[in-house]
């Protein structure tokens, strides 16, 4: 194949490529127009704000991504939040109160969680002395040594064997 082919096999490639990313649409944010505020720095808390609440509906998705009616109605409660001159403590504050810890997709530390937080290393460390333990012990154990027969068995044995 010459040069003047591949240099047009190249363009064709990059012209489909370029078509495929403007026909595919790219990563939209939920958050509808209608909802945005008016003042840009209360508009920024506000984004940042639910860039660390949960949907309640997705679970695992922050309530600016979501599209689920429930992640609509947060982030109108966080503007109105905002509006009303609460600040980025007392919002999220008022939230947790209303819906639990669940909203928040860091939970806090304090409280019980600490013990959830801690669970898993401590459970880590524990079956880890355990198997060591275990393996130590066994280690030391004598070994396991075989019961010959008895004189008894090996006449009985010899018996059976000549038929």
């Amino acid at each position: 194949m010459t040069g003047l082919g591949m240099l047009r096999k190249l363009a064709m490639l990059l012209a489909l490529v370029l078509a495929l990313g403007a026909v595919l649409p790219g990563p939209v944010l939920a958050v509808q127009p209608d909802e945005m505020l008016d003042d840009p720095a209360l508009e920024a808390r506000a984004r940042e704000l639910s860039k660390g609440l949960r949907c309640l509906v997705c679970q695992n998705e922050n309530i600016d991504d979501s599209n689920a009616s429930l992640a609509r109605d947060l982030r109108l409660m966080v503007r109105e939040r905002l509006v009303a001159g609460d600040s980025d403590e007392e919002v999220v504050a008022f939230l947790v109160d209303r819906y639990g810890e669940f909203v928040l997709l860091q939970p806090t530390t304090g409280g019980w969680n600490w013990l959830l937080w801690a669970a898993g290393p401590l459970l880590f460390v524990l079956a880890v002395v355990t198997g060591g333990i275990y393996i130590r012990n066994r280690s030391r154990a004598a070994p396991a040594t075989e019961a010959g027969l008895t004189p008894e068995e090996k006449a009985r044995l010899e018996e059976i064997l000549r038929g």
